[in-house]
């Protein structure tokens, strides 16, 4: 998907360093709460065929010259009910472009038309503010908060919840 200058491609092997690298990134490691070597990254990057094939996740390398951007992922995927999960992180260089909104926006109106998905959610720690603000621009409406949804780093963070509904309008 060419978003003019960057695009969401499939996964490659030799994207495995530049995935090492960016789980190396401080600001990915507070909210992902993991880093990789690039032998586990290189099986994080196998894996997602084999989810999209059973049909039940799907990754993209968020990709520009310069490199990695960034990634996008439908972490969780049920056709049956319409439904996805997303999410996104990008690296230092990228951030402040706006790069995850578009390619958030990208994705969720490709999911919508292609998949035919009728609500998308992500969560997110409520202390990532850059995060709501992608979010919120992506069209993703705050819903509500998961109290000690995730485990972080530094401990239990309580959780925004967002969803975009196929209908939802937005200039994303």
């Amino acid at each position: 998907m060419d978003l003019g200058d960057f695009l969401l491609r499939p996964w490659e092997a030799p994207d495995a360093p530049a995935v090492a690298a960016a789980y190396s990134d401080p600001g990915i490691q507070r909210w992902h709460a993991r880093s990789m070597t690039e032998a586990e990254a290189l099986a994080w990057i196998g894996s997602w065929a084999g989810r999209w094939s059973q049909e039940t996740g799907g990754s993209w390398a968020v990709a520009g010259e310069a490199g990695l951007l960034g990634q996008i992922s439908l972490r969780q995927l049920n056709l049956q009910d319409g439904a996805g999960e997303v999410s996104y992180w990008v690296v230092p260089a990228a951030r402040g472009r706006r790069v995850a909104t578009r390619a958030l926006g990208a994705l969720s109106g490709w999911a919508f038309r292609q998949l035919g998905l009728h609500r998308m959610e992500l969560s997110h720690s409520t202390l990532n503010a850059a995060s709501c603000r992608v979010a919120e621009h992506a069209g993703y409406r705050l819903e509500g908060i998961r109290r000690g949804g995730a485990l972080h780093a530094d401990g239990w963070h309580d959780m925004h919840l967002h969803a975009r509904l196929a209908e939802d309008r937005t200039d994303a």
